[in-house]
């Protein structure tokens, strides 16, 4: 994010800066020169590149060789990974591995990008930061242990838990809401020491120092505007350059400084304060920058005595080691986060969770995607690889993936917040990481090269794939081209099976297969064309459905009596019923509890402004209605199709009574089986499809129950943990400054029953009145802001969103053991590779033993990383001595293995518990363990040698979790255990 975007924030500084008394103690100014470099923004990262990211480097490393005094600190290693493998010289790359040795160079943080915190899932946040964890200690035995997440919109509670585990010793941010940082900065609270986790509290623990104004430096900045070409430039993004320092300004430049640095030292509790010099793109000439600023620097130090200030160049790691040296007792926050993020008051920035909704719902199909192939890949590694798959190739195909999937959790990335053509380069690196590792999938499945046919007329050959490691009992769908069909699995018995007709493509039809998966395991179906009997029937195979259409009905006034005209939908779990006379959802009984909850489901509208006469505007970031939602529809039909597996609702909502398309849709199903397979039974899925929409129009899908929840939501924090959101009355702008992030589920409850919705992708969630649950699906805007006009930051396109849910209703200890496996199932659903029907005989033979954890457990990650490094530090220190070889092999060895504990402290009587699993007999069948080590979230440090840094608290805090020896392992709640596995050679 740039500068005119935190100008707005102008007034927040003057709020914050106020004049006050100098402390008494010397100030200590640590100046800490970074350029914020987007990994797509307003600009795709080949123009960064070529226009200024390598220049950066390049100039930087250049002039901290030339002065030891000078300081620097990169984050993002996206741009740095690029400029050190395609421009960086011999010479260049020397000095950077002495500059890092020595402390004047520091990565903070250190993932792939500075990710979003707000609709970001934790595996990917995880991802990422693995991604950028592995490629330095491999290439210079270096490990982060700070964070510098300050343009993140809002601060999640789940990233400084995350940071924690990874061995970071503090966390900085600066995005809060301005309400929030003028209370924090009024009672000098700006440094606690955040809890992130209720389960983990003071295990994860970590210290956070939030910026008091940005990380942007306003002034001190003369090397001028980076070179874009001129249809990438605008006035009013160029930043004008200040004058040099001179011998006739300086003393100007004093004053200001001097003046800057106590008003913000009266903001902490400790003389020392941190100066972020530097911004957007900043450091493309670093000579010039730091030539001024040296002189500047000198002549503080010089005048010391009179001020009462020193000031130095620092990389942020030197500050946060003053201050804990300092050894204050610090505040402690709780598992609260930061969301939502508001910049002012007509700045409530709660429209990112729902923009872009197809780029945020490819990102997560190819996030479980990787997870799949990840662990599809160990598999066939362990115990022996299969003769025709080329483990480097396979390895590559990976990579591409990761690091597209690492690449769009930048906070202007699956944010949607960037601009058209940066979006459109963000699903291009998707769809090619995707294209890559389904044809990994396909090798692997189908034991052949990977670009060969893959089915025949005759029939099809479909491997489905379990990546989950749980049995998982699910319907997965093919599409024929033949309505009769027969469906054998690959014991040659006939599967339960059901077929209609395709609402997607014409002339198909859609195959429904009933199958039960042991964990990381496969099963093998063959769909053949079936006979036909002679009065048109089937004669075997799977079932038809059956159709009834209810005809269209209009919408009346919400004071209509309803429910006097019923139909209704069942299995063993629910039963859904239908309002023949609006064609809408009705009520739903379930059986936990026996109880019915009126439950209606409508699209509704929100008018927002694209004009700034017409007041404050909506954009890719910001929601801004102009008022309460309306009904987005004049007539609604429906239909359902009955059938032995699955029944099907469709609801066609049309904007006018004479629409031939409707606008929105909503297909519900219900799988017709028993209710001891608890999972399946217990859920209503949702397939939605909403749009083209109307210019300047927020599209929200509004559930109205009887439950008296009041207008308290619980949503999750980056699908790992809940947070309870109550409603609050806020003076202006009340409708979007209580909407939230949904990564993967929210709830609303009372007493008795509680209405659960799993997502399959960010939106944005808020409980509007009693008994409401409200997602925002999709917008459409067009507005008059510069970042619209010149570099096409809009969502204009009249583009359709196909947004997932599973809806659970039931009592809150029914729903509590179902939502987080409800969640994961819906991620990681099987996956389907299709073959030739003569390729059948030979799979079924290479079947796997199974990989089953308890149900409390997930199995994170099952991968190869193909990382080379020693697990031994010292041993990788003295390799990397040795004069830095040619780059090894890949080494496909050692598998990483991260298990998450899914329930949180006291949520469930059972599944709460902490869990003893026996690695070795996990694993069995990948062969035979000889060696498991812990290791730190990212697996750069070994758990037994990992130390961080200690905080005095006015709570003080618990014991620190120990590192397991040996293939035992125990695992408390919603801990994240990460290891090293090594397998015996064959």
């Amino acid at each position: 994010m740039g500068l005119p975007r935190w100008l707005p924030l102008l007034a927040q500084l003057v709020a914050l800066l106020s004049a006050g008394p100098r402390a008494r103690e010397p100030i200590r100014v640590f100046v800490v020169p970074h350029s914020h470099m987007d990994v797509g923004w307003l600009y795709t990262v080949q123009e960064s590149m070529r226009v200024y990211a390598a220049s950066v480097y390049t100039t930087v490393v250049r002039e901290l060789a030339l002065g030891e005094h000078r300081r620097f600190i990169a984050a993002e290693q996206e741009f740095f990974r690029l400029w050190w493998d395609r421009t960086a010289s011999r010479v260049q790359k020397l000095q950077v591995r002495e500059l890092l040795a020595q402390g004047r160079l520091e990565f903070v943080s250190g993932g792939q990008v500075m990710p979003d915190e707000a609709v970001t899932h934790f595996d990917d946040q995880i991802l990422q930061l693995t991604e950028g964890h592995g490629f330095l200690y491999e290439t210079f035995g270096i490990r982060p242990r700070v964070s510098w997440q300050v343009d993140a919109f809002g601060a999640s509670a789940t990233t400084p838990t995350l940071f924690a585990l990874a061995g970071f010793n503090a966390h900085v941010i600066s995005r809060i809401d301005y309400e929030v940082k003028n209370a924090m900065a009024d009672t000098k609270e700006m440094q606690f020491v955040w809890r992130g986790s209720r389960s983990l509290a003071e295990q994860q623990e970590i210290f956070t120092h939030v910026l008091d104004y940005s990380y942007c430096m306003e002034g001190y900045s003369w090397e001028g505007v980076a070179p874009f070409p001129a249809r990438l430039q605008s006035v009013a993004f160029v930043s004008p350059s200040d004058p040099p320092v001179t011998m006739r300004n300086i003393k100007s430049y004093l004053e200001s400084f001097v003046s800057s640095v106590q008003k913000r030292a009266s903001l902490y509790r400790t003389p020392h304060v941190l100066w972020p010099w530097g911004c957007d793109r900043s450091f493309f000439k670093a000579g010039i920058q730091f030539a001024n600023m040296d002189l500047l620097l000198s002549f503080v130090n010089t005048h010391s005595a009179q001020t009462g200030i020193t000031a130095e160049y620092a990389t942020l790691s030197t500050y946060l080691r003053a201050v804990h040296a300092y050894n204050a007792t610090w505040h402690v926050r709780g598992h609260q986060d930061f969301l939502p993020y508001t910049s002012e008051e007509s700045q409530v920035w709660t429209g990112f969770y729902a923009s872009r909704s197809r780029l945020k719902g490819l990102a997560r199909r190819a996030s479980a995607l990787l997870h799949a192939g990840e662990s599809m890949f160990t598999r066939c590694m362990w115990p022996r690889p299969p003769r025709r798959l080329d483990p480097g190739w396979a390895l590559r195909q990976l990579r591409k993936l990761r690091w597209a999937v690492s690449e769009v959790q930048h906070h202007d990335g699956i944010t949607g917040t960037q601009a058209v053509q940066v979006r459109d380069m963000s699903m291009e690196h998707l769809s090619a990481g995707v294209r890559a590792v389904l044809r990994l999938v396909a090798a692997i499945v189908l034991d052949r090269p990977p670009d060969s046919p893959g089915s025949e007329p005759e029939g099809h050959l479909a491997a489905v794939y379990n990546p989950l490691a749980w049995p998982v009992t699910a319907l997965i769908t093919l599409t024929v081209s033949f309505p009769h069909v027969n469906v054998t699995d690959e014991s040659g018995r006939p599967a339960e099976a059901q077929v209609q007709r395709s609402k997607k493509i014409p002339d198909k039809y859609d195959v429904y297969v009933l199958t039960t998966i042991q964990g990381l395991s496969y099963r093998y179906y063959s769909i053949r064309p079936a006979e036909q009997a002679p009065d048109g029937k089937q004669a075997s195979g799977a079932s038809m459905t059956v159709t009834s259409k209810l005809g269209l009905k209009p919408r009346r006034p919400r004071t209509r009596p309803r429910g006097q005209n019923l139909v209704s939908v069942s299995n063993d779990c629910y039963t859904v019923f239908l309002d023949r006379d609006t064609n809408l959802m009705h009520s739903i009984w379930e059986r936990w509890s026996n109880r019915t909850v009126g439950v209606t489901q409508e699209f509704l509208e929100y008018p927002v402004s694209g004009t700034l006469s017409d007041g404050p505007v909506s954009d890719n970031y910001v929601f801004l209605p102009k008022g309460p939602a309306g009904p987005a529809w004049e007539a609604v039909s429906l239909e359902i199709e009955r059938g032995r597996l699955l029944t099907e609702i469709r609801q066609h909502f049309y904007r006018t009574l004479g629409a031939k398309e409707p606008t929105y849709v909503i297909y519900s199903r219900l799988a017709q089986v028993p209710a001891a397979r608890e999972l399946l039974c217990g859920r209503l899925e949702q397939e939605l499809r909403v749009g083209p929409l109307r210019m300047n129009r927020e599209a929200v899908l509004r559930t109205s129950t009887d439950l008296q929840n009041l207008q308290v939501l619980h949503s999750d924090s980056n699908a790992f943990q809940m947070q309870r959101r109550p409603y609050r009355d806020h003076p202006v702008h009340a409708i979007s400054r209580n909407y939230y992030p949904m990564v993967q589920s929210a709830y609303i409850e009372d007493s008795g029953s509680r209405l659960v919705l799993v997502s399959g992708q960010a939106h944005g969630v808020s409980s509007q009145g009693d008994g409401e649950l409200e997602v925002l699906l999709h917008r459409r805007l067009w507005n008059e802001l510069e970042l619209t006009q010149y570099f096409n930051v809009s969502l204009k396109e009249p583009s359709v969103a196909r947004p997932e849910f599973w809806l659970l209703l039931g009592p809150p200890s029914v729903t509590t053991r179902l939502r987080p496996r409800a969640g994961r199932a819906l991620q990681h659903r099987p996956v389907v590779v299709l073959g030739r029907l003569s390729e059948a005989d030979s799979l079924s033979a290479r079947q796997q033993e199974a990989v089953t954890l308890p149900p409390s457990l997930h199995l994170q990650t099952l991968s190869i990383p193909g990382w080379n490094y020693s697990s031994d530090h010292a041993e990788h220190l003295q390799y990397l001595r040795k004069g830095f070889p040619r780059k090894a092999k890949a080494d496909l060895r050692r598998v990483l293995l991260r298990l998450h504990h899914l329930y949180e402290t006291g949520e469930d009587p059972v599944l709460s518990q902490p869990v003893t699993v026996n690695l070795k007999s996990v694993l069995r069948g990948l062969g035979s363990l000889v060696a498991v080590e812990e290791r730190s979230l990212t697996g750069t440090w070994s758990a037994d040698s990992l130390r961080r840094w200690s905080w005095r608290t006015r709570t003080p805090g618990g014991a620190r979790p120990r590192a397991s020896r040996g293939p035992v392992v125990t695992i408390g709640p919603k801990e994240i255990r990460t290891f090293f596995a090594h397998f015996q050679p064959h």
